[in-house]
């Protein structure tokens, strides 16, 4: 299914879906796992930081594929990062005048969003090859994988490792908390229990199209 008035640009709900499911990037390319198990610890930490990648992802691809045509390619590279760089600088001033709490638990995390390989590979494989608004698309997808991802992992580590999600407590005073849910084996655990769900999904999703086109 194409998106009204773009089939020559080869847009369909495909270009979208790509980085929320078949190239997820957490569940599937396995990038970005330094602010993946770093800062997953709660629900609200793990979507700051999936919403900050995806704005600059967002705002990064569309502007480097604007000026596609006018970078030398020896320089390419370089002026990526200096792009995504300035877009990673407004998103971290940004968060520090909405919540210096948040900020604080980020850490370091936002200015890395800058070497994070998500975005990095977006500018080169296709922002830099694909026009504006099928680079935003994709970007948005990507972006949203990375963001669910995030989401995830937060969500599960805070209800099981404290008994809340978003601060809200959810089982009342007898639930005993899993402390290592919140410590840094827990981020290892929880991400190998969402990566066989989603291999299970994918592989049933692929054995059912298997039977369709049958």
């Amino acid at each position: 299914m194409s998106l009204p008035n773009q089939a020559d640009q080869g847009i369909t709900f495909d270009t979208f879906m790509e980085g929320v499911w078949r190239q997820n990037p957490v569940f599937v390319m396995m990038l970005g796992m330094c602010p993946t198990l770093a800062v997953t610890v709660s629900a609200v930490n793990a979507l700051s930081m999936g919403v900050a990648t995806l704005f600059v992802l967002v705002s990064s691809s569309l502007l480097i594929s604007l000026i596609r045509n006018l970078v030398p390619k020896e320089v390419r590279i370089a002026t990526f990062i200096v792009i995504i760089a300035t877009f990673v600088t407004l998103t971290d001033y940004l968060i520090q005048a909405v919540s210096l709490t948040l900020y604080e638990a980020l850490g370091a995390f936002i200015q890395l969003i800058v070497v994070n390989c998500i975005i990095l590979g977006r500018a080169e494989a296709h922002a830099s090859k694909n026009p504006p608004l099928k680079a935003v698309i994709n970007a948005l997808g990507m972006g949203t994988g990375f963001t669910i991802g995030l989401f995830a992992l937060g969500a599960t580590r805070e209800i099981f490792g404290a008994g809340k999600l978003f601060g809200m407590t959810l089982f009342g005073d007898q639930f005993q908390p899993w402390v290592v849910m919140v410590l840094p084996p827990g981020g290892f655990f929880v991400l190998a229990a969402w990566l066989l769900l989603f291999s299970l999904l994918r592989s049933k999703s692929a054995t059912e199209g298997g039977h369709a086109h049958d």
